[in-house]
């Protein structure tokens, strides 16, 4: 007899949530691929598609960084090969979908100059320090 209370009971509440909108049942799922599609699926298509825009327009000439970290110029296109000069006489043969992006030649060469004079900088303090200390004794 106390299953059968039991069974009645349990038949009571499913007869009740079964009358409920199917989809108030979904609403929560709906909202999280609403908010899946913003935050992630979207932002990546769009970077995909920059990406994919960014093969398309490779000239001769382009300095790029591959996806392995190379640094390079590019020397020939042939469909999908480009051929890369390293530098150096160095030539490397990649596939265009291995180009990570294009860089400016004038950013690198002006991160070249601020290095140095960075290093310059360091080097002048350190002859005045020493310049101080000798000066002391």
């Amino acid at each position: 007899m106390l299953w059968q209370d039991v069974a009645y009971a349990m038949g009571q509440s499913a007869g009740g949530a079964g009358g409920q909108n199917p989809l108030v049942a979904f609403m929560p799922l709906i909202i999280l691929f609403v908010i899946f599609y913003f935050l992630l699926i979207r932002p990546q298509q769009k970077k995909a598609k920059e990406h994919k825009e960014m093969l398309n327009n490779l000239k001769r000439g382009d300095s790029v960084i591959t996806g392995g970290g190379l640094y390079g110029r590019i020397n020939a296109i042939n469909e999908d090969v480009l051929t890369l000069d390293l530098g150096g006489g160095q030539e490397v043969k990649v596939n265009r979908g291995y180009i990570a992006t294009v860089t400016d030649k004038k950013v690198v060469e002006s991160g070249k100059k601020e290095k140095k004079a960075k290093t310059e900088a360091k080097a002048e303090d350190k002859s005045k320090a020493e310049d101080t200390t000798t000066t002391d004794e």
